[in-house]
């Protein structure tokens, strides 16, 4: 007989916190290895194949932290699980196991054992606050299947108060149940074929518990891959995809820290906005919020009525949806830095990374949680100067899963190393990969970034291979150029990129400079022009003289904040060089923070 079991069924039959804690061990591992299968069956709420994932990570969180260490308190061992959960929760999904987790410690945190209706009421504690915490629930789903769980363990405790482990294993049969109705429940699930992966996720953590009850440790030793749990009678097939509605293409999240916060008061707030799949999980002092918007910074700007934002998150779901229908292409990434034009990553279905901006105390993602115009309005008028931030590793880890969970590799193409510590952290996020990723420093920034992207993703949608993909990259870093003009380096000067002694020579002189990347990926100062008013033609007739001559040239003109003389740029350039394709576009946070307002930016690349 296991240990386990003998502390099961011996004379004090309660529930205590070194067994829960190796169950619960069992039944993360179990949603884990079950990752894969769970994002192939994902429809709803959107079919973007990430519900594995998102639950993966969510159960992930609470092991690297709380289950990692012992604990004799079933309360304590439960309130630090539910913070782990809130805390790193990911997903629609994610988000409401975590809302079980919390609501379940807060009917616990007293408690040093459970028996088996104290064990009942927690878990019926738990079922509620998830339910509470979605705006509309919807049945079918994982709500429908936690509900059926703590009904069922609701009865056993009343029939049968002495035994937790036999209420557990009846209420296990209730949840199995329950998800082999969810496709009855909903018609989406029913025409894909499919039972709810939310609620197979749910059903699975629940059988790595019970393979930990009959089983013992060896269950949390467990590796690989483990057998399907989910019920017999349906047949799992290739799931329909739904279109996403592009109103509300991105899944956003963010973890909203502080103190006395009324969790209903903000669920009501954000359920006044244009908000789908509303999730808000957490309690007085941590809240995790989950919905799907247009606008992210609509959902952040929301949130920080009520506390202090953190954790801030935004999947475009669109793009994710293209990796789910693409299985043989080779996925695409690149950072905010590279200012790639919307309408080249939507063709090509190129997937990008966001910085981090600090403007007025606050953090927002770039582009996505603050865009350029609004930006350099606020830049405008701010007292202090904005400060940027390479995305964490954890960004770039989410998204290098779940294109690699879809298709067969990807690359990634980077910001240059010598010019942030943006390419470390994608480096830091692809450890440990199962799928080959190629991490390709550009040796650029912005639009030469931007050129090199566009190349990528265009071989890559033409069907060309990483290694193919890679070694066209390396040969067009060299021929691919970056060139500046800025009215003011003073940013560029306090960030680093260009020496301190550039600043007083220039406002001595007169010059508005101009800068490149050099070929060991620096920005350096290059030259400069006596020309304020016609500042664009001048840089144009500046370029035109020294760039050598090719058949065609593909040209990204940005600017920061300077449409005018953006447009006048890309047109003489236009006039003066064998232009065979081109694009306009705003310099971004990212990099504006660093040029300036009134800089123009031009990359150049000979066209394939």
């Amino acid at each position: 007989m296991s240990i386990a079991q003998a502390e099961m069924l011996s004379a004090t039959p309660d529930l205590t916190a070194a067994t829960l804690r190796r169950a619960l061990i069992a039944g993360a591992q179990r949603v884990m290895a079950s990752r894969d299968e769970l994002n192939r069956i994902n429809v709803f709420p959107v079919a973007d194949g990430d519900t594995g994932s998102n639950l993966a990570a969510t159960l992930g969180s609470v092991l690297q932290g709380t289950l990692s260490r012992r604990s004799r308190h079933i309360g304590q061992l439960l309130v630090g699980i539910g913070n782990d959960a809130i805390d790193g929760a990911r997903g629609n999904s994610g988000a409401i196991m975590a809302q079980f987790l919390f609501g379940l410690a807060e009917h616990a945190r007293n408690a040093p054992v459970l028996d088996a209706r104290a064990l009942a009421a927690a878990v019926r504690g738990g079922a509620d606050s998830a339910r509470a915490a979605l705006a509309h629930p919807v049945e079918g789903t994982i709500v429908s299947v936690i509900s059926a769980f703590a009904d069922a363990l609701d009865e056993a405790a009343r029939q049968q108060p002495e035994s937790p482990r036999r209420g557990f294993a009846q209420a296990l049969q209730r949840a199995r149940r329950a998800l082999a109705d969810t496709p009855k429940q909903m018609a989406l699930l029913q025409k894909a074929g499919v039972v709810d992966a939310g609620a197979k996720g749910f059903v699975d953590w629940l059988e790595g518990i019970a393979e930990f009850v009959e089983g013992g440790p060896r269950a949390v030793r467990m590796q690989g891959a483990v057998p399907h749990a989910a019920n017999d009678a349906v047949e799992l097939q290739a799931h329909v995809h739904e279109d996403i509605d592009p109103a509300r293409r991105y899944c956003t999240e963010c973890l909203l820290l502080g103190q006395g916060m009324d969790r209903e008061q903000l669920q009501a707030a954000l359920g006044e906005l244009d908000i789908d799949s509303l999730v808000v999980a957490g309690g007085a002092s941590r809240i995790r919020v989950h919905g799907h918007v247009g606008s992210p910074q609509l959902l952040f700007d929301a949130c920080a009525a009520h506390g202090r934002v953190e954790s801030m998150k935004a999947d475009d779901m669109l793009m994710q949806q293209r990796s789910v229908e693409s299985p043989h292409r080779v996925a695409v990434v690149t950072d905010s830095a590279s200012d790639l034009p919307q309408e080249l990553a939507e063709r090509y279905g190129i997937h990008v990374v966001s910085a981090r901006v600090s403007l007025d105390g606050r953090d927002y993602l770039d582009r996505l949680g603050l865009t350029a115009g609004e930006f350099y309005r606020r830049m405008a008028t701010s007292r202090q100067l904005p400060i940027t931030s390479q995305p964490p590793s954890g960004d770039y880890r989410r998204i290098f899963e779940h294109v690699l969970g879809h298709q067969d590799s990807a690359v990634y193409v980077g910001l240059s190393r010598p010019l942030s510590g943006t390419l470390q952290s994608a480096e830091a996020g692809a450890r440990g990969l199962t799928k080959p990723l190629v991490v390709f420093d550009s040796g650029h920034a912005t639009t030469g970034q931007a050129l090199l992207a566009w190349r990528a993703g265009e071989m890559a949608a033409a069907g060309a291979d990483a290694a193919t993909i890679e070694t066209e990259l390396i040969r067009l870093r060299p021929l691919t150029m970056t060139w500046a003009m800025a009215r003011d380096i003073s940013h560029a000067v306090r960030g680093g990129r260009i020496p301190r002694w550039a600043g007083p020579a220039m406002r001595w002189s007169g010059l508005t400079p101009i800068a490149a990347v050099s070929p060991d990926g620096l920005l350096k100062l290059v030259g400069g022009l006596f020309a304020r008013r016609k500042a664009a033609d001048a840089f144009a007739h500046y370029l035109t003289k020294r760039v050598p001559k090719v058949a065609g040239w593909r040209l990204i003109v940005g600017h920061a904040d300077a449409l005018a003389d953006g447009e006048r740029l890309f047109a003489a350039l236009h006039e003066r060089l064998p232009v065979v394709a081109g694009h306009l576009v705003e310099v971004g946070p990212a990099i504006g923070t660093h040029a300036g307002p009134g800089t123009l930016v031009v990359g150049l690349q000979p066209a394939p």
